[in-house]
């Protein structure tokens, strides 16, 4: 029949998005959004990077409206890569890298899973339970089964190493993909060691795995970009750039929604790695193909905030100056939550509220107290406990952990 879209049932909204609408539609005076990651000032607004309002000031000149290519425009993505993987390695990968300008990281993400189920291809994909929310959802769109690998252990809210290596060694296959995220884990802010990211390594060696880096934090957990790119530096440095490379290629989905504050502009890009004895100029060509029946080019204005800022030295400085601000206010809201409810009569260990990195924290709370969180004291926070620790400052922390205490 030729009606049959018409007998549609209702798709689930997102589970984000709607509880941010019932947020907004919150008269309560003492509401607390600790829902979306993006960050907000210690008054609860939405801050501009300095190094991004400079950026913009000098842009007020550039006119141009034209389309970009459709892989995006050259010197942002030379700029992105280098982000990545330092100007060294950058160098070294020379015609070993596709990259292709992408809508932010959710784009990147897709446009990998869409161009690796196509050309790899992966019997199934491995993604970290707990995970970002719209991971699977993106996976869900192509052919390839989708199974969870264990990311943090219950009863102690860190990494899960044995569990997760086990789980991968045991059941996967050569051309799998798993997910890894290089840093500032989301939903639980709990990320790998060093010494564990090479136990990870190891097996994606041994079972040869496809990784997908989903980078959407670089800076946000140390305030170090290159820190925080560590990860994939190392498995391109020990597993790719040998006389006998070990992996047949990688992935990186790259976001600068969050280090730049750049939510609504969409900048991201894609980088796919290849071993030094292929060229990646069909795989980029696919890539493109893609592109262009997605969307044909990407959007102008923030990646050329992005390039503005990372092709000038002292802009870039006050940038890094910018990631530092954000991701110690961070800390610090979280050193003082746990703090209070330490001090005070609840029951558990908080410790893990401080340990953990990044924007969110997973903070243990089950669905009954997330949903008593909400109605009984305008507090919301995702079903899985996730909270955006963003969302916290001097005025309405001492509210949120007492609400805590209560529940």
């Amino acid at each position: 029949m030729g009606e049959q879209y018409l007998e549609l049932e209702v798709t689930p909204t997102d589970t984000a998005f709607s509880l941010m609408a019932q947020f907004e539609a919150d008269l309560h005076p003492r509401k607390v959004s600790l829902i979306a990651g993006t960050y907000r000032d210690e008054n609860g607004l939405p801050w501009i990077l300095p190094s991004v309002k400079e950026a913009k000031a000098r842009l007020r000149e550039f006119e141009s409206h034209e389309y970009l290519d459709i892989a995006g425009a050259p010197e942002f993505i030379k700029l992105s890569q280098s982000l990545v993987f330092g100007p060294e390695l950058t160098t070294t990968l020379g015609d070993n890298i596709a990259s292709i300008q992408t809508v932010s990281g959710t784009g990147a993400n897709h446009m990998a899973a869409v161009f690796l189920a196509k050309h790899l291809p992966p019997r199934r994909v491995f993604i970290p339970s707990p995970t970002w929310i719209n991971r699977k959802t993106i996976w869900a769109s192509t052919d390839v089964a989708i199974m969870e690998y264990p990311y943090v252990a219950p009863h102690t809210g860190s990494v899960d190493i044995e569990g997760m290596l086990s789980f991968l060694e045991v059941t996967s296959e050569p051309n799998d993909v798993v997910i890894l995220q290089p840093c500032a884990h989301n939903p639980t802010g709990v990320d790998l060691s060093r010494s564990q990211w090479s136990q990870v390594a190891d097996i994606v060696h041994k079972n040869r795995l496809f990784v997908v880096f989903d980078n959407a934090y670089q800076g946000f957990a140390s305030g170090n970009v290159d820190d925080d790119a560590w990860a994939m530096r190392y498995f391109l440095k020990q597993l790719m750039l040998k006389d006998n490379p070990q992996l047949t290629g990688f992935c990186v989905a790259q976001s600068f929604s969050k280090n730049f504050g750049l939510y609504g502009e969409r900048v991201g890009a894609l980088h796919l790695v290849a071993p030094p004895r292929f060229s990646t100029h069909g795989a980029r060509s696919a890539l493109i193909n893609l592109a262009r029946v997605e969307y044909s080019n990407p959007p102008r204005f923030g990646a050329k905030i992005v390039e503005t800022i990372l092709a000038d030295e002292r802009l870039r400085i006050q940038w890094q100056r910018d990631l530092v601000t954000m991701s110690s206010r961070i800390k610090d809201m979280r050193g003082n939550l746990r703090n209070q409810l330490s001090e005070g009569d609840t029951l558990g260990n908080w410790s893990h509220i401080s340990s953990q990195i990044g924007m969110f924290s997973y903070t243990g709370l089950d669905i009954e107290r997330v949903n008593r969180l909400r109605n009984e004291f305008h507090i919301y926070l995702l079903p899985s406990g996730r909270a955006s620790i963003c969302g916290l400052n001097g005025n309405n922390i001492e509210y949120v952990a007492s609400a805590i205490r209560q529940v």
